[in-house]
């Protein structure tokens, strides 16, 4: 009933006005592209985001051949993730195949076809994989497949796992200096697994394995020094010695290469991204601050074309601070507010229907450096001499 109505008698108006929860974002979906030739069509069908909600029934329909069985076997030893899967067809040589997992912007085929993920299976993939078809520099120029995903991830606030080409750490170096982006992580090399057809090691690509523990992890948290589940070894030798800056681990690492250690199991080391700002070197910081971005544009849809009042505001901005509040008391900030500048909200801008709230926040960096200093001092002998004589 209208307020102007008339009534005779009396009424309950409901208020709706205060804060709203804000929920966060789910950061853990992984988009997998890839080949699977004897897959289930019926279940996954060509250039099309299908939803794998950590059931590995299910991901067995993917077959034996092509790259996505394995990949799924890789995530699901960290991790029973939820992951959607975009299948593409086998070309006829490597290069034909990679075009196939490029794909088209235009008919949202290969890797475009995970922008459709939210529309087809209500989910957004945010950690983003091709093993496989990451590592090549073909032509001596930089990788297609990850070429493509660095405005994919963009889009969708998603990161690239690619793969360095796995020969040294010369040419790794090399493959990272193709990318300019803070969304795309290099690791090098890759892993060995246990082959139980042929009954040996066998190279596979780390990349679903690293996907897997970053989905189990919160995701203001660094996957570096963390155990890769399944790997028994290291596709090429990688020295590694924990105070050491000239081993190559440390060597990749410096050039914002990731790599693979052994120490206490086989486990990824490296937590920068190839960012050209030195803004957003670190994967978890990035991975973060996507997240709160995020869950904060997700939960205003209820504001949206509510009329202007001071009640409004103040509901949006109690609920980002309360929001924010929450962030820094499980760790994923160490602190944030939001606020209204008046000099940005002039009575055109709001009579244009536009409001402006600043908040800022800060992601933790990850513990990249420990340094201890040592200090002599002889005094202690004075020490020793003394509780001789005192005793």
């Amino acid at each position: 009933m209208s307020s102007t109505d008339f009534l005779h008698g009396p009424e309950v108006l409901e208020i709706n006005n205060g804060t709203r929860p804000i929920k966060v974002v789910k950061s853990s979906v992984i988009g997998l592209v890839g080949t699977a030739p004897d897959a289930d069509n019926t279940v996954f069908p060509m250039n099309e985001p299908v939803l794998i909600p950590g059931n590995q029934l299910m991901a067995g329909k993917l077959g034996s051949t092509g790259t996505l069985g394995d990949a799924m076997d890789g995530i699901f030893d960290q991790n029973g993730a939820m992951v959607v899967v975009v299948r593409v067809e086998e070309g006829a040589d490597q290069d034909a195949t990679l075009t196939n997992v490029v794909g088209s912007g235009a008919n949202a085929t290969g890797v475009h076809a995970l922008l459709g993920a939210e529309s087809h299976v209500k989910v957004t993939p945010r950690i983003l994989i091709a093993p496989g078809y990451t590592s090549q520099r073909v032509a001596d120029t930089a990788n297609p497949v990850v070429s493509e995903l660095v405005g994919i991830s963009e889009r969708l606030r998603a990161v690239t796992l690619a793969e360095g080409p796995n020969t040294t750490d010369a040419a790794a170096i090399t493959y990272r200096e193709d990318f300019g982006s803070a969304r795309v992580f290099v690791t090098d090399p890759g892993v060995l697994v246990w082959d139980t057809t042929l009954n040996k090691p066998v190279a596979k690509p780390a990349s679903p394995r690293i996907a897997g523990v970053m989905s189990k992890l919160n995701y203001w948290e660094s996957p570096s020094n963390k155990v890769l589940n399944g790997a028994i070894g290291i596709s090429r030798t990688v020295d590694f010695n924990l105070s050491d800056s000239n081993c190559s681990a440390n060597h990749l690492n410096e050039n914002e290469v990731a790599t693979i250690i052994h120490r206490d199991g086989y486990r990824l080391w490296g937590n920068r991204t190839c960012s050209d700002d030195p803004m957003w070197a670190f994967l978890s910081v990035r991975r973060a601050h996507d997240m709160i971005y995020e869950s904060i544009e997700q939960a205003f849809m209820w504001a949206m074309d509510n009329p202007f009042s001071a009640q409004l505001i103040l509901d949006i901005q109690g609920s980002v601070n309360a929001f924010l509040r929450h962030q820094k008391a499980i760790g994923a900030t160490l602190g944030g507010k939001c606020w209204l500048d008046p000099e940005l909200n002039t009575k055109e801008t709001m009579m244009a229907g536009q409001l402006y709230l600043d908040f800022d926040n800060e992601a933790p960096a990850p513990l990249e450096r420990l340094t201890f200093r040592a200090h002599r001092n002889n005094g202690y002998y004075t020490e020793l001499v003394n509780q001789v004589l005192a005793a």
